[in-house]
C-alpha cells in the first residue's frame, strides 16, 4: 500500500478537516491532492525529486504533502520556526527542486552564502493550478521508494535527513492505529506540528487511513484548543506533556468528559503529571516512544493498560532489544541500549552513508537511548546514552534526578546535565524553574533530595530560572543549557 491509497476508501461527503471553520470532505480533498500533484508534474517535477514544504498547520500542508508525494516527488517538511540559514542548509542539501509554501521567504542571501548559485523556485498553495489538457504520469511507485525526507533537530551539529519510504509510512500508520483502537467517526484535535512525524503519523495519517475527522488547530494555543474542543466535540487527541500540564491547570474535567483517549509523546511524560491527569480528569494519558528514524513510533502503553513511567510494550510487526557495547542482549531489569528492528525503519540518512550505517548496524537502529525491561516486557526509558552522566565513575541518569527534583511542591520544571569538572570529571548540574512562589533555597532542595536519591546523584549547583529552552515537540534543549552552563563557568574564571 502506499501514502495515497490511504485516502481513497472513504465517502466522498464525509468531513475530513475543519480548519478556521472551513469543511473539506474527502471527496474533495482527494480532488485538491490530484489537482495539484498535476500541477507539480507540470512545473517539472518528476520520480525522485525533493520538493520544500514550508507551512505552518493547515489542510492546504496535507494536501501539498500527498501532492507532491503522489507527483512521483520526496517531501521534504520545514519546521517553520527556522530561519533563513538553517532553511537554506537544507535547500542545499538535499538539491531541492522547488519549495512550497504559505508565504514565500527571502532566502536569496542565504543560499549565495552556501554557495548555491541556481534559483529556488517557491510557489505558493494558491498558485498551485494545474495547466489545460495536462496528463498526469503514472510511476508505478512501489513501498520502497522515498517518501518523504524528515530533518533531525540538529541538537548536535548540522541537522540530518531521515529518509522514510511509502511502506514506512503507511505500515507504521497501521500498526499505530491497531493499538489506539482508532475509530471512523472520531473527531480528533490535530494540534502537533504537522512537518514533525509524530504529528504526521499520530494524528494525521492515521486519523485519515481510518477515515475520522481532524480539527486543525493552526499553532497550540490553549484557550483556543478549549474553544474547538466544546464547538467541535473533539473525543481524542495527541500531544506533548506541556499540552497536558495545561489541561490539569486549565479546563475541568466536565470538559474533557467525552475524550475516548489522550496521547504523549515528543517528550517524556513525567510522573508527576501522569498521575495528577489521572486524578483530574478519570483516564491516563497513553504514553508512547519514537524517533523520526523509526517514522517515528516503535513501542505504546495499550488504551486497556498502561504502566506508569512506562512507554510501553513493542507495536505490533516491531521488535525492540535492549543491548550492551557489545550488540548482546541485557537480562531483564539491566539497563541498555534500545535499539529496534521492523518495517517503520528509515532508508537511511540522505546522503550521509557513515552515519546511516553507524545507525543501523548489524540490521538494527540504534536510538542511541537507554532503557530497561521489566519481568513482563514493558520498557522504561533510563535516559539518553550522550545524556548519562559519569561523575566520579558512577553512571547518573538525569532523568531519575528530574524526577525526584519535579516531586517537590515547589518545583515546576527541571532539567539535569552534566558539566565539566576537574575532580569528577562531570559535575551534576540542575536547571530549575519554581512554582510561584516556590522556594529558591539551594540547601533546603539538597536537604531534600538527599533523602530520596544517594548522595553521588545529588546535583553540585543549582540554577534557577523563568523556563527552560524547549523544541517545538516540547523537548528541554539541553544542548542550549549545556552552553550555557560553559559560559557561566568560563566567565567565573
Amino acid at each position: 500500500m502506499l501514502l495515497n491509497d490511504i485516502i481513497q476508501k472513504h465517502p466522498a461527503e464525509k468531513t475530513a478537516f475543519i480548519f478556521k471553520n472551513q469543511y473539506t470532505t474527502y471527496g474533495e480533498f482527494r480532488k485538491k491532492v490530484e489537482d495539484w500533484a498535476l500541477f507539480l508534474q507540470s512545473q517539472g517535477v518528476k520520480r525522485g525529486d525533493r520538493v520544500g514544504l514550508l507551512s505552518k498547520n493547515s489542510t492546504d500542508f496535507v494536501a501539498a504533502y500527498f501532492a507532491v508525494v503522489k507527483a512521483g516527488g520526496i517531501v521534504v517538511p520545514f519546521n517553520f520556526q527556522l530561519i533563513a540559514p538553517e532553511i537554506s542548509y537544507i535547500v542545499k542539501d538535499t538539491e531541492m527542486k522547488m519549495l512550497l509554501t504559505k508565504n514565500p521567504v527571502d532566502l536569496d542571501q542565504a543560499l549565495r552564502e552556501l554557495g548555491w548559485e541556481q534559483e529556488l523556485k517557491q510557489v505558493t498553495f494558491e498558485e498551485m493550478v494545474p495547466p489545460e489538457g495536462a496528463e498526469f504520469i503514472d510511476y508505478a511507485l512501489e513501498e520502497q521508494d522515498p517518501a518523504a525526507i524528515i530533518y533531525t533537530s540538529g541538537t548536535t551539529g548540522r541537522p540530518k535527513g531521515a529518509m522514510l519510504s511509502q511502506g514506512n509510512i503507511v505500515h507504521n500508520t497501521q500498526d499505530f492505529m491497531a493499538i489506539t483502537k482508532m475509530q471512523e467517526d472520531d473527531i480528533a484535535l490535530c494540534v502537533l506540528p504537522m512537518y514533525h512525524c509524530f504529528g504526521w503519523i499520530c494524528t494525521v495519517c492515521a486519523n485519515l487511513y481510518i477515515g475520522a475527522t481532524q480539527v486543525v488547530q493552526e499553532t497550540y494555543q490553549f484557550g483556543d484548543a478549549m474553544n474547538l474542543i466544546k464547538k467541535y466535540h473533539v473525543n481524542t487527541m495527541c500531544g506533548v506533556p506541556t499540552m497536558f500540564q495545561l489541561f490539569v491547570k486549565g479546563a475541568t474535567a466536565e470538559e474533557l468528559a467525552h475524550f475516548r483517549f489522550f496521547i504523549s509523546g515528543g517528550a517524556p511524560l513525567s510522573r508527576v503529571l501522569y498521575d495528577a491527569f489521572a486524578k483530574k480528569f478519570g483516564q491516563h494519558v497513553q504514553e508512547g516512544y519514537g524517533l523520526s528514524e523509526a517514522t517515528p513510533v516503535t513501542t505504546f502503553n495499550r488504551i486497556d493498560k498502561t504502566k506508569q513511567g512506562s512507554i510501553g510494550l513493542p507495536i505490533p510487526h516491531v521488535e525492540v532489544k535492549l543491548m550492551d557495547t557489545d550488540s548482546q542482549e541485557v537480562p531483564v531489569g539491566e539497563v541498555g541500549e534500545l535499539c529496534v528492528k521492523g518495517p517503520n525503519v528509515m532508508l537511511g540518512y540522505w546522503n550521509r552513508p557513515k552515519e546511516t550505517a553507524w545507525t543501523l548496524r548489524d540490521g538494527w537502529l540504534h536510538t542511541e537511548d537507554l532503557a530497561y525491561r521489566d519481568e513482563e516486557g514493558w520498557i522504561f526509558i533510563v535516559d539518553r546514552l550522550k545524556d548519562m552522566i559519569i561523575s566520579s565513575g558512577e553512571n547518573v541518569y538525569p532523568r531519575e534526578v528530574e524526577e525526584v527534583l519535579m516531586a517537590h511542591p515547589d518545583i515546576k520544571e527541571a532539567a539535569v546535565i552534566g558539566i565539566p569538572d576537574k575532580l569528577r570529571g562531570q559535575a551534576i548540574c540542575a536547571y530549575i524553574v519554581p512554582e510561584d512562589g516556590g522556594t529558591t533555597d539551594k540547601r533546603m532542595i539538597r536537604k531534600y533530595l538527599l533523602s530520596r536519591i544517594a548522595a553521588y546523584k545529588v546535583p553540585k549547583e543549582f540554577i534557577f530560572c523563568n523556563q527552560l529552552p524547549r523544541n517545538n515537540t516540547g523537548k528541554i534543549m539541553k544542548n542550549v543549557l549545556r552552553e550555557q552552563s560553559l559560559d557561566n563557568l568560563i566567565n567565573r574564571k
